[in-house]
């Protein structure tokens, strides 16, 4: 029987890799984004998921109704705005904490239910996000949205210790992507998307039963 993986955050950079990456290894592969068109060829499903929208909890629960089990689950999305702290508006920090936080909560609830021992759940957060790292200006609303995600994972690691399913962070360091264009221009980060995603499905694939609740940095650089 095939196993399923569900990558949030499918569209573009690491998330457009990963389905690519997943699908190759035969696993029935789900790729969640705001800017795809729905369809499927092969073993790769694509869905339109607007993670900004305030009903996203029921909006993904009829996304995956015909899913019946659910293997890995990547949290691969992020939302970035740069500027400096003192101009963040309430839009500015809500929309960080919607995608980067809340949408991960609620798309979570919905998929542990229909995960078994052996499952894997993996947290895509930022080196930015990882305590003792060097902070950056104008990356205030990004960084601790992604601190949470940290937070967050081991809170659930603890609630959820029992059930056999893993839940881990990886606190990705520079990678030559637009959000990273965006958020340091001109800088050339030393990992190219295809990189990071070989490295983080062979993660969530074989490391799953070595890792439980851990935060770990996958950084050569700063940023």
């Amino acid at each position: 029987m095939s196993k399923n993986v569900l990558v949030i955050g499918a569209s573009r950079g690491i998330g457009k890799e990963l389905v690519a990456q997943f699908a190759a290894k035969d696993l029935e592969t789900f790729g969640f984004a705001r800017s795809l068109k729905n369809g499927s060829e092969n073993n790769i499903h694509l869905i339109q998921l607007d993670l900004l929208s305030p009903t996203i909890k029921s909006d993904f629960e009829k996304a995956i109704a015909g899913i019946d089990q659910i293997d890995y689950l990547i949290h691969n999305a992020g939302f970035i705005k740069v500027k400096p702290f003192l101009e963040l508006s309430r839009e500015d920090i809500q929309n960080c904490y919607q995608v980067n936080v809340l949408s991960v909560m609620e798309i979570t609830q919905i998929c542990i239910p229909k995960m078994k021992p052996g499952g894997h759940i993996v947290m895509i957060s930022s080196i930015g996000g990882f305590q003792g790292s060097s902070k950056f200006p104008g990356l205030a609303a990004y960084s601790t949205s992604k601190a949470a995600l940290v937070s967050l994972t081991e809170l659930l690691a603890e609630e959820f210790k029992d059930s056999g399913i893993a839940i881990n962070c990886l606190c990705l360091g520079a990678v030559q992507t637009e959000m990273m264009e965006e958020a340091f221009p001109g800088y050339k980060a030393p990992h190219q998307p295809a990189e990071i995603a070989e490295f983080i499905v062979d993660f969530t694939l074989n490391n799953g039963k070595y890792f439980h609740g851990k935060i770990i940095p996958v950084s050569v650089s700063n940023p």
